[in-house]
């Protein structure tokens, strides 16, 4: 062992790497030291990201765990490049996350928040923000954010909910903002319309029934329709059939009678209608249905609304009035069939069913009265904004995504009747008028404010912007906007990153943003994290994963390790308890790597002159550069999986696997630049990994450099060695010589480390003479004695010859146990390649089975046929 002062150090290094002692200390030196900090009078470059506000209700859930490794990471680098870096945190209000959260609590009581009334319910609100919002910050500190916590910002803040009072009367002053009775997805639990994002859709078992509008007698004008929806035959107010069926087209324009009302039902013609579908005619209910409110719009039809906001049949004049639409469906069909009126009955009837997220009932379509944002110049300015390159999206595949939603987009439904949010700026007077009254306009005197709150994804629409202090001109807002990148997943780009973008569209270029067109110059769309057997992650199916169980298993930097690798721009990744193992063991041969290195003397020092390194030296140094450059290539166009095979296949099966191995040999050899080498490799490769790993990285870099922080220390860059091809030559006929001879060995029964003699032939004709001490330290031989008698032979072709390795292996090999556990593994081969083959035989598995499943499968019974195969002839050799 070598004498050092990194001797010394590596004491200071636990024999093995326990992340659940260390990290949390880690981490609050990092936030004491100031590190995340932004600095907007700096004269470095800025780089900026805004994370997207998880709910304050809400826990980390994977796929947030996966959000925050990538602009983790990405700041990092950034800081580490001479960046300022700006990743400014905070949470979103929840509207109705919040609101139900804090009813339940209420109800738990045995209050109401009507008891309460609406500024007191505010407030008990408030209250549960106090004390309950800080999970998810606290969590966000478990895995490594290196976020500015100076500036953590709250989308109900006074200055955001400044900025939020500006952009609406911007909007409503452009006309951009109207209110009108349109359709909506109503929570009959909440009463409130909600979001498409807060709609999930279900297959459910429910009834289809077809029944007869018109006469009883076949010959006299009837029609029957069908509906997995009865009750909302009370408000029906047509029935649609396509205008070239010639079934009905003497009917179109002819009314028929209502079973139940006054009403007559009107026959229209309308091309939405499939005559191949059941009898080719629809019921239409305008004000319950979104394909038959179209239907209404374009026949100018009553839009009768039959259910209240508790979802209660009302208004209908009828003996069903009251009841709730479930009970109602009963009664009706009851009641037609006591008419006649019932042709047919298909239960169950498998469908497709929207639920609230939320309160988990089925929503309404309802016709409601509601605010709108007019959203055809915002949608044009932010598909613009990607044409013509102002924001770039990766993968480029998802542009047509892109384009798809913002050229097509419906106006958007803004109002929500709850009482936790923005409430909405339009005051109304006495007579119907309206106003609406900016932050610093004081409205008229005795006037009503509307009592509806905005939609959440008003309010985090502006969340790149009103973060650093918008619509005031700040020193934030200079530095640091437009943001650099966006990193979310593609399953939101039209929720939360279109709205960002017409809103960021809309502002940019004022006097708070002269230079700020768009909200981010880069939108990253990462997958979906799924099992691994690539199902999405749910509750119902009980495959979801707490990454925080992983850190407390793991480690934080296993977690981030798995997530990263598996990150690719646009693809889905599939994750289990395997890859987090997988990570958490290459991070601990990582950290013995890095031991072992500081215990013989290894640091930081000028590299002598190439003539004087070894061919494993130059190899390595040559691959490490090779490695650095496509690690910063992969980090330029986000494809974090790239950069992190990169960097585990190097560390792993390169450095540790063989060099550090030859590093042995060469210390034994007392070559004194070995130690060099090795500081030198782990100084670059602990930089490298930083930004993904930075717990285990920072520790062993500080322990190896005694410099402050990796956090504050250079990104590596061009080195100027350029990979020896001649000693990588070498390197890799070496490899290949050492690999067969160890193949060899195992076939034979031999016990690794278990020293053999050996004599080699062909060694300088292969321009191996330099590697003879490689091969025999890590093929495991020794010089041949007298009396040597080789009983075997392994020839290796290479480059630039045949080796041919003799060894003596009498007495080595205890052929009664070696058939023995022979016999045992080919047994258990035998089984693996039944059980394989009769998978792969049943058609019932391969018709339901994923493809990936199937995959591994297949391979697993390839590999079983080579066992058998291979344990076969060691057998037979052995006889």
């Amino acid at each position: 062992m070598t004498d050092s002062p990194n001797a010394a150090n590596a004491e200071h290094l636990p024999k093995s790497w326990e992340p659940g002692a260390v990290e949390d200390a880690i981490y609050q030196r990092w936030v004491d030291a100031g590190y995340f900090t932004a600095d907007p009078t700096s004269d470095k470059p800025g780089y900026s990201i805004v994370l997207p506000p998880p709910n304050v209700t809400g826990s980390l859930h994977m796929g947030h765990a996966l959000d925050h490794t990538l602009m983790d990471a990405l700041t990092r680098r950034k800081r580490m490049q001479g960046f300022e870096v700006l990743w400014l945190p905070g949470m979103d209000h929840a509207g109705i996350a919040t609101q139900s959260v804090v009813e339940r609590r209420l109800a738990a009581e045995g209050q109401s928040k009507e008891e309460l009334g609406r500024e007191r319910f505010i407030e008990q609100v408030w209250d549960w923000k106090r004390v309950s919002g800080g999970t998810i910050g606290t969590q966000m500190r478990r895995i490594g954010d290196g976020v500015d916590w100076s500036r953590e910002r709250f989308t109900m803040d006074e200055g955001l909910s400044r900025a939020v009072r500006t952009i609406f009367k911007r909007l409503y002053d452009a006309g951009l903002i109207y209110q009108a009775e349109r359709l909506v997805n109503w929570s009959p639990v909440l009463e409130t319309a909600i979001s498409d994002l807060e709609v999930k859709y279900e297959d459910i078992e429910g009834e289809l029934v077809s029944f007869r509008y018109g006469s009883m007698d076949d010959d006299q004008p009837h029609i029957v329709v069908a509906t997995t929806r009865l009750e909302t035959m009370l408000g029906d107010t047509a029935i649609a059939v396509h205008p070239d069926d010639d079934r009905y087209r003497h009917l179109v324009g002819s009314r028929l009678p209502h079973p139940f009302t006054d009403r007559e039902i009107l026959v229209v013609a309308d091309a939405h209608v499939d005559p191949e579908f059941g009898t080719g005619a629809v019921k239409v209910t305008p004000a319950h249905d979104p394909n038959d409110f179209e239907i209404g719009l374009r026949h100018q039809l009553e839009m009768p609304t039959i259910l209240d906001v508790k979802a209660r049949i009302t208004g209908t004049g009828t003996q069903f009035d009251g009841m709730d639409r479930f009970e109602a469906r009963v009664a009706v069909r009851e009641a037609l069939a006591a008419q006649g009126r019932i042709v047919a009955e298909k239960r169950p009837y498998v469908h497709s069913v929207g639920h609230s997220e939320r309160s988990g009932e089925v929503i309404e379509p309802r016709l409601s009265m509601q605010w709108w944002v007019n959203v055809e110049s915002l949608a044009k300015a932010a598909g613009d904004a990607v044409r013509d390159g102002d924001t770039v999206i990766h993968p480029k595949s998802q542009e047509p995504r892109w384009f798809s939603w913002v050229d097509d987009m419906h106006d958007w439904c803004i109002s929500r009747q709850l009482w936790w949010g923005h409430r909405i700026p339009i005051w109304h007077g006495p007579n119907g008028e309206k106003v609406c009254v900016g932050p610093d306009e004081t409205p008229p005197a005795g006037w009503e404010q509307d009592p509806d709150v905005l939609d959440t994804w008003f309010s985090s629409a502006l969340w790149p912007f009103s973060t650093m202090g918008w619509p005031d001109a700040t020193p934030e807002l200079a530095k640091f906007y437009p943001t650099s990148v966006l990193v979310t997943g593609y399953d939101i780009l039209f929720f939360w990153v279109a709205r960002m973008m017409m809103f960021g569209t809309f502002v940019g270029g004022d006097a708070a943003l002269p230079e700020g067109k768009v909200p981010f110059r880069n939108v990253f769309l990462h997958g979906l994290i799924r099992d691994e057997h690539g199902r999405k992650m749910s509750k119902s199916r009980g495959n979801g994963i707490d990454p925080l169980d992983w850190v407390e298993t793991f480690g934080a930097d296993a977690l981030r390790f798995t997530l990263a690798r598996g990150a690719s721009p646009g693809s889905d990744l599939s994750i289990g308890e395997d890859h987090a193992r997988a990570s958490r063991n290459f991070v601990t041969k990582l950290f013995n790597a890095t031991r072992f290195a500081l215990i013989n003397g290894a640091r930081p020092a000028p590299l002598p002159p190439v003539q004087e390194l070894t061919d494993a030296d130059r190899w390595i140094l040559g691959r490490l550069e090779e490695v650095r450059a496509e690690v910063d290539s992969a980090f330029e166009t986000y494809e974090f999986g790239r950069a992190c095979e990169a960097l585990y296949h190097f560390a792993w099966d390169e450095f540790c696997d063989w060099y550090v191995e030859l590093a042995k040999t060469q210390l034994g050899q007392g070559l004194e630049n070995t130690t060099a080498v090795l500081a030198a490799v782990l100084d670059t490769l602990l930089r490298l990994l930083h930004p993904v790993i930075p717990f285990v990285t920072e520790t062993l870099w500080r322990e190896l450099t005694g410099e402050e922080s990796l956090v504050v220390a250079d990104w590596p860059t061009e080195s100027g060695i350029a990979l020896d091809q001649v000693a990588a030559q070498r390197i890799t006929d070496m490899q290949k010589l050492v690999t067969e001879v160890r193949r060899f060995r195992s076939d034979q029964g031999l016990r690794d480390r278990q020293k053999v003699p050996a004599r080699l032939s062909g060694i300088e004709q292969a321009e191996l003479s330099t590697q003879v001490p490689a091969v025999a330290s890590q093929a495991w031989l020794t010089e041949p004695g007298a009396g040597f008698t080789p009983s075997a032979t392994v020839e290796v072709r290479l480059a630039h010859g045949t080796v041919v390795v003799e060894l003596d292996t009498s007495g080595t090999v205890d052929v009664v146990a070696e058939r023995r556990r022979l016999e045992k593994d080919l047994a258990a081969a035998r089984k693996e390649l039944e059980a394989t083959a009769a998978k792969l035989g049943n058609e019932a598995f391969l018709a339901k089975a994923p493809d990936a499943v199937v995959d591994k499968i297949r391979a697993r019974r390839q590999l079983a046929g080579d066992e058998v195969e291979r344990i076969t002839a060691r057998l037979a050799a052995l006889a």
